[in-house]
C-alpha cells in the first residue's frame, strides 16, 4: 500500500514539474530569432504585412524577427517550409487565401492543410483592384469588357501562379465579368502588375498593397475594385456582383505548437493591429482587418476550404 502511494505521489509530483516546465517555456517565449515565411515576393501583400508585424514584435520583445520570401508554386514551397517545422512556434507562416485555395486545385500537396496547420490568428483581407496600363486606351469595365469581346481569343491577363490566391481571384473576376483571356503566370504580384503596365499583357488584378505605388505613379489605371476603397473606382458589388471577397491573410504555425504560445502570438499581434499607424497604414490601401483567436481561426481556415472548394467547382477550374 505504502508503494502505490509512493508511487501516486511520483507521478504526481513529475506531473507538476512538467506543468510547471512547460508554463516556465511559455513565458520565456521568445527567447531567440522568430522567422516569418513568406510565399510571396517583396513588395506582394502578404510581405508588407510580414515585415509590418515582424518589425513591431521586434520592437516588442527585443528578439529578431526575420521575414523569408519563399515564392513560387502558388505558395507550396513557403508553406510546406512551415508545415516540416518545428513545432515550437519559432516560425510563422504569412498566410494568403493561397493556403485555402490549394485543396481545392491540387491534388499532390506535400501537407495536409487542415492537419498540419496550426491558426494563430487572422490579419484581414486585401482589397483587389482590376488594373491596365494607361496605353491599353481603356478607362473603365465596361470598356474592358466590349475591348475583350472585340478580340476574341487575343486576350491576356497577368497573375500569379496557378493554385495561388491572385490566380484564383483573377479567375473569379473573369467568370463574374464574363471576359474571356487567356492567364499568363508570374512569379509574384509586383512582376504580374509590371506586365500590365508595359501592356504586354492586357490586364491584371491583385492587392491593392501591392498596386498602390504603380496607381499613383500614374502607370497603372484601376477600373474596379472589390470592396470600397479607392475614390472613383466602382467596388464590386454595383459592377461585378458575383465578384466577392473570400480568404484572408493570417498567421498560422505547425501543428502541434503549444496553444499557450499561439495564444500569446495571438494577442500580440491583435495589440499591433489595434496601433494607430498601423491602421492607418492598412486603411490607406483598403486593408479589412479581423483579428481573430486562434480556435476562430482554425474553424473559419476549415470553412474557406470548403467555400472554395465549391467555387472552383463552379467556375469549372482545372484540378492538378
Amino acid at each position: 500500500m505504502k508503494a502505490i502511494r509512493w508511487i501516486a505521489s511520483a507521478v504526481a509530483g513529475c506531473a507538476l514539474i512538467a506543468g510547471h516546465a512547460v508554463a516556465f517555456a511559455a513565458e520565456r517565449y521568445p527567447s531567440k530569432p522568430i522567422r516569418i515565411i513568406v510565399g510571396g515576393t517583396a513588395g506582394s501583400s502578404p510581405d508588407v504585412l510580414a515585415r509590418l508585424i515582424g518589425n513591431k514584435l521586434s520592437d516588442i520583445w527585443k528578439q529578431p524577427v526575420v521575414v523569408e520570401n519563399r515564392p513560387g508554386a502558388g505558395s507550396v514551397i513557403a508553406y510546406n517550409v512551415v508545415a516540416k517545422s518545428t513545432p515550437d512556434g519559432y516560425t510563422l507562416l504569412l498566410a494568403s487565401p493561397a493556403l485555402a485555395i490549394q485543396p481545392a486545385v491540387s491534388r499532390n500537396l506535400p501537407y495536409d492543410t487542415l492537419r498540419d496547420f496550426a491558426g494563430v490568428t487572422e490579419i484581414g483581407y486585401s482589397n483587389v483592384v482590376v488594373v491596365v496600363g494607361p496605353g491599353l486606351g481603356v478607362k473603365s469595365l465596361k470598356e474592358l469588357v466590349e475591348y475583350a469581346n472585340a478580340r476574341p481569343g487575343k486576350m491576356l491577363n497577368a497573375t500569379g501562379v496557378p493554385g495561388g490566391a491572385d490566380y484564383l481571384t483573377a479567375e473569379r473576376f473573369k467568370y463574374f465579368a464574363g471576359i474571356k483571356a487567356k492567364p499568363v503566370s508570374f512569379k509574384g504580384s509586383v512582376e504580374s502588375l509590371l506586365e500590365a503596365s508595359t501592356g504586354r499583357t492586357h490586364f491584371s488584378s491583385t492587392g491593392l498593397t501591392a498596386a498602390m505605388p504603380l496607381i499613383q505613379d500614374g502607370k497603372l489605371i484601376p477600373l474596379v475594385q472589390l470592396v470600397p476603397g479607392l475614390p472613383n473606382v466602382p467596388a464590386a458589388a454595383d459592377v461585378v456582383p458575383g465578384w466577392k471577397p473570400m480568404g484572408a491573410q493570417a498567421i498560422v504555425v505547425r501543428a502541434g505548437t503549444p496553444m499557450a504560445i499561439r495564444q500569446q502570438l495571438s494577442k500580440e499581434v491583435g495589440r499591433i493591429l489595434a496601433m494607430p499607424d498601423i491602421r492607418e497604414r492598412l486603411a490607406n490601401v483598403a486593408f479589412h482587418i479581423t483579428p481573430r483567436t486562434p480556435e476562430e481561426h482554425d474553424k473559419k481556415l476549415r470553412a474557406d476550404v470548403a467555400a472554395f472548394a465549391a467555387i472552383v467547382k463552379e467556375i469549372g477550374l482545372q484540378v492538378n
